[in-house]
């Protein structure tokens, strides 16, 4: 049996480095930090006061207000970033059959802020006044629902949640679908916004984030000897997956091909990565595997690279460990550095940065590396953009729950 290719036709954004595609691209070319002060809600009294927040985003002219005020800010930037993608895509506008178009999106915490509004209307003015959109809006596959409504696709709908991997997740299971038949194209990708009171004092209560106040821009540093923390942030990253010969038949631009996938559990802490990375590394080696490719295939690695002291450690030697003497000659970066960690989208976003990489042959720099940590001694590609041929590039992400996710784009002859 044939087994059928998955394409990329089209990508949206929201990130803490602008709304679309190109305008998060250039600032990640030019080494610029989306991270500041939170502005979303007051800080006072909290042990961080800054976060990756989404400052320029507002839902376009194909949402009216009334209808985004019945969605929370996560669904709200999933329909954002996916009416970029579907526009780029020209799907929509293809005699397609609706039953064939699904959506698979990640999302590791779902609505949050409602969850947050709506605790506080129930202790402050009673029962009675708690929203009858409060479950519609905080439900985790609300995002997934609401594409599927705005944009009439009747395909497979639904929502995964594996933490930090959510997004990776997603997209590996939109790529397995789109190969079984069962669907032709799928908006994929995932989307966060639990930069919330609740959310970054409950990070923050875990010791998960950097507490650098004083320079925010420079909290988010990977690989960095002075790392003590994650950087909260929110954003959607939205793709769309299309079989290869539906793709060609309808004339879509191809923008890379999907060719590997692979997942595996640490079956260890619930939050702490195996300090050896084999659960990572055995996720890669699967992707691989999938991919027909061997390491010397690949060019450009997005590391998970979340800034923590732990987790650094441990994905540098999950690539050694496949890599062999190779991972110290292939690029490695991780985007975190100027966005933050958003969470459940982060995949879908860094899926969006290693397309752009590759169509581009610019890897995006790790900014704020100063000096590298100990243990941490491969090419992150420090502070500047470095221009480089890219054939194949392995998207890593890591979650809480012992989750790994990869998957391998590369060029599509």
């Amino acid at each position: 049996m044939i087994r059928r290719r998955v394409v990329i036709t089209g990508m949206g954004a929201v990130t803490p480095l602008g709304t679309g595609v190109d305008r998060f691209w250039d600032a990640l070319i030019e080494g610029r930090s989306g991270v500041k002060t939170v502005s979303l809600f007051p800080t006072e009294g909290f042990d961080v006061h800054f976060g990756g927040e989404c400052t320029d985003f507002a839902l376009g002219d194909f949402v009216d207000r009334k209808a985004a005020k019945r969605l929370d800010r996560f669904s709200q930037m999933a329909l954002q970033a996916a009416h970029e993608a579907l526009h780029q895509s020209g799907l929509l506008a293809a005699s397609a059959d609706p039953h064939r178009i699904g959506v698979i999106l990640g999302s590791g915490i779902g609505g949050l802020k409602e969850l947050e509004d709506q605790h506080n209307r129930l202790i402050e003015k009673g029962p009675d006044k708690v929203s009858a959109f409060t479950i519609p809006k905080l439900m985790v596959n609300a995002a997934a629902g609401n594409i599927s409504m705005e944009f009439g696709l009747k395909g497979v709908s639904q929502a995964v949640a594996t933490a930090c991997a959510s997004a990776a997740s997603a997209m590996g299971d939109a790529v397995f679908t789109i190969r079984a038949g069962v669907a032709d194209a799928i908006v994929t990708g995932g989307t966060e916004a639990a930069l919330t009171p609740l959310g970054l004092s409950a990070f923050a209560a875990m010791k998960a984030l950097s507490t650098r106040n004083h320079a925010p821009q420079q909290a988010s540093r990977p690989f960095d000897r002075d790392r003590d923390g994650f950087v909260l942030a929110e954003g959607a990253g939205m793709v769309v997956f299309e079989e290869l010969e539906f793709a060609r038949r309808r004339g879509a631009h191809i923008l890379g091909e999907v060719v590997g996938y692979g997942a595996t559990s640490d079956a260890g802490h619930i939050t702490q990565p195996s300090e050896s990375g084999d659960g990572a590394a055995a996720a890669m080696r699967n992707c691989m595997r999938d991919a027909g490719m061997n390491p010397e295939d690949l060019d450009y690695v997005n590391a998970h690279g979340t800034s923590t002291p732990l987790g650094d450690v441990a994905e540098t030697f999950a690539l050694k460990s496949v890599f062999g003497s190779y991972a110290r000659q292939i690029a490695v970066s991780s985007t975190k550095s100027a966005t933050g960690h958003l969470l459940g989208a982060s995949g879908g976003v860094e899926m969006i940065a290693c397309v752009m990489a590759m169509n581009h042959s610019v890897v995006p720099p790790t900014i704020n590396l100063e000096h590298p940590g100990e243990g941490c001694d491969l090419d992150y590609v420090p502070n500047v953009a470095r221009d480089l041929p890219i054939r194949a590039a392995i998207n890593n992400s890591f979650g809480f729950g012992g989750h790994n996710a990869c998957l391998i784009v590369k060029r599509c002859p």
